[in-house]
């Protein structure tokens, strides 16, 4: 009998995520299957509670809302720095991607959007913060997690 995905159960797939314009964002096709520790908060929590239940060759179609996703975009995550916040920076353009520290103290991402001389205005949102995501999903393997996995929170 096979196993039905619930928590301490690792999870093995192949995804194709797109947008609502059906751009593919991200996919496993050509590579390994994404394998997680399922309940352990290894994936966006609205994928991870869709699989609930599912099995071993069973496919679905998942619509992921941002609450559920990468979060709403959150205004402010955005803010306008000077341009000597880039030291060692001679060119900067929208779109360049930076690792920042955040107000507490740990890394994070952040996009350059907008250059207006010495103002530069940057967002730490998740790039697919605000996005409704798609998700094509092949379930490849479920099978117990190891007393190891578990205790570490994610797969070996």
């Amino acid at each position: 009998m096979s196993l039905l995905i619930g928590d301490n159960l690792v999870v093995s797939m192949h995804y194709t995520l797109s947008d609502d314009s059906g751009t593919v964002l991200d996919s496993s096709e050509g590579a390994e299957p994404l394998s997680y520790l399922h309940g352990a908060g290894n994936i966006i929590p609205g994928l991870e509670q869709a699989l609930v239940g599912k099995a071993e060759g069973d496919e679905l179609e998942v619509k992921v809302e941002p609450a559920q996703g990468y979060g709403e975009v959150r205004p402010e995550l955005m803010q306008v720095v000077e341009r000597a916040a880039f030291q060692g920076v001679e060119s900067i353009e929208p779109g360049m991607a930076f690792e920042a520290q955040g107000p507490d103290g740990a890394a994070q991402r952040i996009v350059v959007k907008d250059v207006d001389g010495d103002n530069i205005t940057v967002d730490a949102n998740h790039p697919l913060a605000g996005v409704e995501l798609n998700f094509d999903v092949k379930i490849t393997q479920v099978r117990e997690a190891t007393e190891e996995e578990v205790a570490h929170g994610h797969v070996h």
